[in-house]
């Protein structure tokens, strides 16, 4: 790579192609191939949405513009890739227009950064604060292999994707101050949010290669995109009124989002990357991450979050709040808000991605193949300490039927929503037989923050069966019994886990369980036995998992 860092020709991107070849290449290679790449090679899957969302998304939309129809859209889709035409578009923004913007260490404008950025203090610190998994500051990871006084060089590709990650999940709190920022005291700043894909429960839909990838996480939008709209490398094109024209942009001003643009490069941090001349090329070691523009508020109009939707919500709240991950569920535990295509009917519940409903639309318009191989990705990052250190990172991955996306005909939603309830029943169910089993010992039941819980179990060993269940789902039709046969399949293998689960419980139960004991509650005497117990739980599992009891399965015995 140059000594400037060449983002549109330099080796800073590794992607995985289609035939299995690993190649590292820049920003213009990949876009124009984009057809050919079946992924970005990441280190995090946090890092899919930041390079999404600050770099690959916003030159492909500033550059061709957006799709203004359904049917534009489909266009799109069915050329499988950047025509000659917009081949060209791409290489003159890149090249031509504003090819001096894409220069990670460019001494004026460095790309997502402020040039000549300085700390009031004068000081600066080391790259590892960019990496939220290496100790620095406050944010002390468990397993963190170094110390904030240990030195790190982030090689140029490093350097631009840990960049990316900091303007979007960066953590909360005390910041460095800059030279200029009316709000630093002391040195410092206090009171900043997370960066913006922090607040978000981060949804991604993914196609067969990075081409349909970028086009599944285009909205549509039938006035185009506003003229006013910008991505940071772009700012000094702004209008006067909506924001300073210096490259740094606003003065470090609470302000909402000016468009789609503006929204995804959103700057929330200023950042500046400071590098030495190492054998092997510039190697970033030291960085000055300050306050940045605070964004009002997450706009209904973010591609890339599902919402909480309060039908009353108190005065001052907004109706619709972006819904975060949980750390330890599969994301197909999460289904019931993946596929809530509309706002509840009734009180408050959750509303899916603005991404994942116009996909809808677009199999209702036949736009999308009804066996389309549709993903989606979803990741978080979970703060402790008011937000200030990270405790906790979210990935997962889930095929997708787009049918059950559809949301006038919901028989295939209904089906798979059924499957996720019957496991998450069966779940309980077996907690409930621990927490039987430990008062029939003499014990209590099991802290609901403490120790592992066999339903954790359960849904980790249904997790290879779910992903098998929603890919064979992909080819379902209306008048097919693959729908049924899918159904009792699952449900036998619910109930073969289960009662795997149920079995060890019991085997581990000790002897005095069997005579077990009497509590009083409200004037009444309970009796506590492991084998009242057991039949409780299987009775239970009988109600749960109908079809599994009619094919085969029978109280006590896992399914064949």
């Amino acid at each position: 790579m140059d000594a400037d860092g060449d983002l549109v020709h330099g080796a800073v991107l590794t992607t995985v192609d289609t035939d299995g070849t690993v190649r590292t290449t820049g920003l213009l290679n990949v876009l124009t191939g984009a057809h050919t790449v079946r992924r970005l090679e990441l280190p995090v899957p946090t890092m899919l949405p930041a390079l999404l969302r600050h770099l690959l998304l916003p030159v492909v939309l500033d550059a061709l513009g957006v799709p203004r129809t359904r049917q534009e859209w489909a266009q799109r889709l069915q050329r499988g890739r950047f025509s000659d035409t917009e081949i060209q578009q791409l290489t003159d923004y890149l090249e031509s227009r504003y090819g001096d913007r894409f220069r990670l260490f460019d001494d004026k404008r460095p790309f997502a950064q402020v040039g000549g950025l300085e700390a009031l203090n004068g000081e600066t610190k080391s790259a590892a604060q960019l990496v939220p998994s290496i100790a620095s500051g406050n944010n002390v990871p468990l397993f963190s292999v170094l110390t904030e006084g240990d030195e790190l060089l982030l090689t140029p590709d490093q350097a631009l994707l840990w960049l990316l990650h900091a303007h979007g999940w960066d953590t909360a709190a005390i910041k460095t101050g800059a030279a200029g920022d009316p709000q630093a005291k002391n040195g410092k700043t206090v009171g900043n949010p997370t960066g913006p894909l922090g607040q978000l429960g981060v949804i991604v839909p993914v196609g067969a290669n990075l081409f349909e990838t970028l086009l599944l996480n285009t909205p549509i939008l039938p006035d185009g995109l506003h003229p006013a709209d910008r991505p940071q490398w772009a700012w000094d094109e702004r209008p006067a009124s909506l924001g300073s024209k210096t490259p740094a942009g606003p003065e470090w001003s609470p302000r909402p989002a000016a468009g789609l643009l503006d929204l995804l490069t959103f700057q929330a941090r200023r950042i500046r990357l400071l590098t030495i001349e190492t054998e092997q090329g510039p190697r970033v070691h030291r960085a000055i991450v300050c306050a940045g523009d605070r964004l009002t508020e997450t706009p209904e109009s973010d591609p890339h979050t599902a919402w909480s939707h309060t039908a009353k919500p108190k005065a001052g709240q907004r109706q619709r709040r972006p819904r975060r991950h949980v750390s330890g569920r599969s994301a197909w535990q999460g289904l019931n808000t993946l596929l809530a295509l509309a706002l509840p009917a009734e009180g408050d519940g959750p509303y899916t991605s603005l991404l994942l409903r116009q996909i809808g639309d677009l199999r209702d318009d036949d736009a999308l193949p009804a066996d389309y191989p549709l993903g989606v990705e979803i990741c978080g990052l979970e703060y402790g300490n008011q937000s200030a250190v990270v405790e906790n990172s979210i990935g997962d991955s889930l095929p997708l039927p787009v049918a059950s996306l559809l949301a006038e005909d919901d028989w295939l939603r209904t089906a798979i929503l059924e499957c996720v309830s019957q496991a998450d029943h069966a779940g309980r169910a077996l907690d409930n037989l621990n927490n039987d089993l430990r008062r029939a010992a003499g014990g209590d039941p099991l802290p609901r923050d403490r120790g592992q819980r066999p339903s954790s179990r359960l849904m980790h060993s249904l997790d290879t069966t779910m992903r098998r269940l929603l890919t064979g789902l992909r080819t379902v039709g209306d008048d097919d019994n693959l729908l049924e046969r899918a159904q009792v399949a699952w449900e036998l293998s619910v109930r073969a886990a289960a009662v795997r689960e149920a079995e060890a419980l019991l085997a581990a139960a000790p002897p005095r369980a069997v005579v077990g004991r009497v509590e009083k509650s409200n004037g009444k005497e309970i009796v506590y036995r492991s084998g009242k117990a057991a039949g409780i739980f299987y009775k239970k599992l009988t109600e749960i998992l109908p079809l599994a009891t009619v094919n085969g399965a029978s109280n006590g015995e896992a399914a064949a």
